[in-house]
C-alpha cells in the first residue's frame, strides 16, 4: 500500500456493513481500519490518528452523536456520518457538533468514496492562488468579531492568542467571507465558494454551519453583528459590525 494513502477508520456495529464499506474504500486506495464502536475507535486513535472517520450514527453501544461530540471536542479529525433513518434532526445535530458531511444509509459506495475524497481535500487544504511571497506579510490576520482568522495557518484565535477549534468547513466559510467582505452572498454561492455542498434536498445545512461560526465569533450570537442575515438571499460579512 502507498505510504501516502489516507488512513480512514470505519465505525459500524454491523460487521457485514463495516466490512463492505471497508473493503470498498481499501479497493480505492485507502488505508482502512474497522472498528465496531466508540470504545474501539478511541483505542485505535490512541495508537494512530486517522485522516478521516466514517461513522454510523445508530449503534447500541454508544450513540454516534456522542462519539461526534467527544471526538470534535478533542481533535479536528474529519467525520462523515452515516444515518440509516436519514433524519433531518440527526443531520442538523451532527453538523452542529462539527461533523463534516453525511450520507443516508445504506449509501451508494461510489458516492461515499467521492465524499471521502472531497472531505479529505478540504481537510488537507487544496492549493489556492497566493500573492507572491515577497509581497505577502509575514502573517495575515483577519478580524472576525471577537476572533482573528489566520488564513496561512488555518487558525482562529482570540486576542490573547488562544486557539478556537475550527473545522475545515467552518474555515472555508470564513475564508469565503473574508474574500468577499460587505457583499451579500447567497447560500448557493457560499456552498460553491466553500466547497461545502450537501447531498440530496437538505439545502439549509449552510445555516447550521453559519450558526456554529456565530457562536465562535459573535459577542452575542443571538444578535449577530459581523455575519448578518440578508433576508431572502443569504449572508453578508461586515468587518466593522453594525
Amino acid at each position: 500500500m502507498s505510504a501516502s494513502a489516507a488512513h480512514v477508520v470505519v465505525v459500524d456495529d454491523e460487521a457485514e456493513a463495516r466490512a463492505m464499506i471497508g473493503d470498498y474504500l481499501r479497493l480505492h486506495g485507502f488505508d482502512v481500519v474497522q472498528c465496531d464502536g466508540g470504545r474501539a475507535l478511541r483505542a485505535h486513535i490512541a495508537e494512530r490518528t486517522p485522516d478521516l472517520v466514517v461513522l454510523d450514527l445508530n449503534m447500541p453501544e454508544e450513540d454516534g452523536l456522542s462519539i461526534v461530540r467527544d471526538l470534535k471536542a478533542r481533535s479536528a479529525i474529519p467525520i462523515i456520518m452515516l444515518t440509516a433513518t436519514a433524519s433531518p434532526i440527526d443531520r442538523v445535530v451532527g453538523l452542529e457538533l462539527g461533523a463534516d458531511d453525511y450520507l443516508p444509509k445504506p449509501c451508494e459506495l461510489r458516492e461515499l468514496v467521492a465524499r471521502v475524497r472531497s472531505v479529505l481535500r478540504r481537510a488537507q487544504g487544496a492549493p489556492r492562488p497566493e500573492a507572491p511571497a515577497e509581497s505577502a506579510p509575514a502573517l495575515r490576520r483577519i478580524r472576525f468579531g471577537t476572533k482573528w482568522l489566520e488564513p496561512d495557518s488555518l487558525r482562529l484565535s482570540d486576542d490573547e492568542g488562544l486557539a478556537q477549534p475550527l473545522t475545515r468547513s467552518e474555515y472555508d466559510l470564513l475564508k469565503a467571507f473574508a474574500d468577499h467582505p460587505k457583499r451579500a452572498l447567497s447560500r448557493e454561492r457560499l456552498l460553491d465558494l466553500a466547497d461545502a455542498r450537501d447531498p440530496d434536498a437538505f439545502d439549509r445545512a449552510i445555516d447550521v454551519r453559519i450558526n456554529r461560526i456565530r457562536k465562535k465569533i459573535e459577542p452575542d450570537p443571538a444578535n449577530p453583528r459581523f455575519i448578518r442575515t440578508v433576508r431572502g438571499l443569504g449572508y453578508v460579512f461586515r468587518p466593522e459590525g453594525d
